[in-house]
């Protein structure tokens, strides 16, 4: 454990070199003293803004683990150093001395949020507490103080709340994980003293410790090991049948690297498996073994009429929930006219066609459970599930590669942790290269990509062109500054810099034109009532009187300002869409461009009849007068056109 430097604001700087020649070899105690005594060029200040460091951070920061996020790492150790604190002081002292090394390690530069001014607190901790804390010390060095205190924890808690199913798992649970900060404390210690090598009782108990904490391992609501079966929440029958249903493993092809794993007689389940062909991590499958489960006992307790026997998971709850978790899934294949990939196999036993659907559920909720902001393209995640999913329909009926001749394997397999580094990180680095480019708001919308223009790119065809592996040169991964160049508004007098996405289908451009054009039926409606009523006002005639032909010429106006609204409404349509035409399909843009025509067609047609029939209103029609008998004197072709246009 090197020795930290200086005190103050600014960021300590740690040297093994030094830390060894202040006391290594010797019994001299790890001092605040010695801290500043060894300080070198560009070390601390002591005399920066403490006194605003510590309106900030109190004493009892540490002993509450308020720490700022980028050091939570250093938070067990701070915790277990506040509760041994009453029956040890020194070996408190040496876990808040460690901590503060370790959170040096994490951010040497201290430009974390709030880092600084906790190095700083902590530190001047540290300075109040080491001489107390030395006279308390009860063994001659800090490395036997530590040393005896392991092994009086060991024995006075650990294997005392170690009483088999009787035992408090919490407790338990809790006791391992500050045996383990201890141990690591130990080391850091002894490091720093040069003691050549760990006490072997010590390492013996260590090692204990190890086995049983990976049983204890936390959890959120379900404790799935095997010291917790005995538990009031394990004893439910529909909790018992998801995870029995889920355990079943038979005739699943291990890798030859998970053995090690297998042979420590852990029940491993269906979840570990799809850890160990697709490289999930192992936390997060964790995480959704307990989701998983909770999801198939809620439906299946819920069934009627009830399952016999209840402990057995019925194949109705299967079905409903993969019903409800693949909805969008099944219409993102039919949208875009492709085959689904949740296949079972044909003339297989229930058992294993239930074991099938079990693994595509988790296969899914694995892949949403690592996507962390890939969630907010769910198209995106359908996109990696049908190759996955397909992969896996590969593996378990035991494909052959043409190429290999062996049995095919994911393409991201394999490695620890494959799927998040080589599927996750690929696509998260296109979402924050877009965010980037957006400047914190300040740039035009239309000049970067958010998560659904992004995600516009798996609604259509185009997207299976990255194929699986992920081609890097693919559409999707290239930069939108890569496609060609679009004149930004109030940039006439100078080229633009910025260019088109070449991904997606719709670009916002900004503008207040937005209130007419997303409610063009509201404004038209409210602009042709408010002329029509001034039109009535204006004109002295009663109510009874609304047919006469010199009103309902002049009402008839309204279609000729309904044709220009028209117009207006499609030039807006076109303008404000137009950064993204390039992605739209040929229909579609002739489509606006015919809107534009006709609408502009009608703006010209409805003006000159209305204009050229002002003092001719006898036009001899036949066939309109008619319709329009009743009215004398209205020429029946200008308001045959109104009617068209306006239908």
């Amino acid at each position: 454990m090197t020795t930290p430097r200086g005190g103050g604001d600014d960021p300590p700087r740690s040297s093994s070199g030094a830390a060894a020649q202040t006391s290594a070899g010797t019994n001299e105690p790890l001092t605040p003293t010695s801290m500043l005594m060894s300080g070198q060029q560009g070390g601390l200040n002591r005399r920066g803004s403490r006194s605003a460091a510590m309106a900030t951070f109190s004493m009892e920061v540490f002993d509450n683990e308020v720490v700022p996020s980028t050091l939570s790492s250093i938070a067990p150790i701070l915790r277990v150093a506040a509760e041994i604190e009453p029956e040890r002081p020194r070996v408190a002292y040496l876990c808040r001395f460690y901590a503060f090394e370790k959170a040096h390690r994490l951010d040497q530069n201290s430009v974390g949020r709030g880092v600084r001014q906790f190095k700083t607190a902590l530190l001047q901790r540290l300075e109040k507490d080491n001489s107390p804390s030395l006279a308390k010390r009860v063994k001659k060095s800090d490395a036997r103080e530590i040393e005896s205190f392991y092994q009086q924890y060991y024995e006075n808690y650990v294997r005392a709340l170690d009483k088999g199913e009787q035992a408090d798992r919490a407790q338990l649970g809790k006791a391992y994980q500050t045996a383990g900060v201890l141990f690591e404390v130990l080391c850091a210690v002894n490091k720093n003293e040069k003691v050549e090598e760990v006490n072997p009782e010590i390492i013996r108990l260590h090692r204990d410790v190890q086995e049983k904490k990976d049983i204890y391992a936390p959890f959120n609501i379900l404790p799935l090991d095997a010291a917790s079966a005995s538990q009031s929440i394990m004893q439910l029958e529909e909790i018992k049948a998801a995870v029995t249903a889920l355990r079943n493993t038979r005739g699943l092809n291990w890798p030859s690297a998970f053995e090690p794993e297998r042979q420590k007689g852990v029940d491993l389940d269906l979840l570990d498996w799809l850890r160990a062909m697709f490289g999930f991590q192992r936390d997060s499958v964790r995480n959704q073994r307990e989701h998983l489960i909770l999801l198939l006992a809620n439906v299946h307790i819920r069934l009627e009429p009830k399952p016999e026997p209840l402990s057995k998971l019925d194949d109705r709850a299967v079905d409903e929930v993969m019903t409800k978790l693949f909805n969008n899934y099944r219409k993102w294949c039919k949208f875009l006219s492709r085959k689904h990939s949740l296949r079972n196999p044909p003339g297989a036993q229930p058992q294993e066609v239930q074991q099938r659907k079990i693994l595509y559920l988790g296969l899914y909720l694995l892949i949403w459970g690592e996507s962390a902001n890939i969630r907010f393209m769910p198209e995106c995640l359908c996109y990696i599930f049908h190759n996955m999913a397909y992969e896996l329909h590969g593996l378990l009926a035991g494909n052959v590669s043409i190429v290999t001749g062996e049995n095919i394997r994911p393409s991201y397999g394999g490695d620890e942790e494959a799927f998040l580094k080589k599927v996750v990180t690929p696509i998260y680095r296109v979402i924050k290269k877009e965010s980037e480019k957006s400047k914190h708001g300040k740039t035009p919308h239309s000049a970067w990509c958010n998560y659904d223009d992004l995600n516009e790119y798996f609604w259509t065809s185009d997207c299976f062109s990255l194929g699986w592996p992920m081609r890097d040169d693919g559409d999707f991964f290239k930069s939108m500054h890569d496609s060609r160049p679009v004149t930004m508004a109030g940039s006439s007098s100078q080229k633009s810099s910025t260019k088109s996405t070449g991904k997606m289908n719709f670009v916002e451009t900004r503008t207040f034109w937005h209130i007419f054009r997303s409610f063009d039926r509201m404004w038209t409606f409210y602009l042709l009532a408010l002329q029509a009523m001034l039109i009535f006002a204006w004109r002295d005639y009663t109510l009874t009187q609304i047919l006469n032909k010199d009103l309902l010429y002049s009402l008839s106006s309204i279609f000729v300002t309904a044709a220009f609204l028209q117009f207006l409404q499609s030039i807006l349509d076109f303008v404000l869409n137009f950064p993204g035409h390039h992605r739209c399909k040929f229909i579609d843009v002739m489509r606006n461009i015919l809107k534009v025509v006709v609408s502009a067609a009608w703006a010209v047609i409805l003006p000159f009849f209305y204009i050229s029939t002002a003092a001719k209103v006898n036009l001899p029609l036949k066939d309109m007068d008619k319709l329009f008998q009743y009215v004398k004197g209205v020429p029946p072709l200008y308001p045959g056109c109104g009617s068209v246009h306006d239908t």
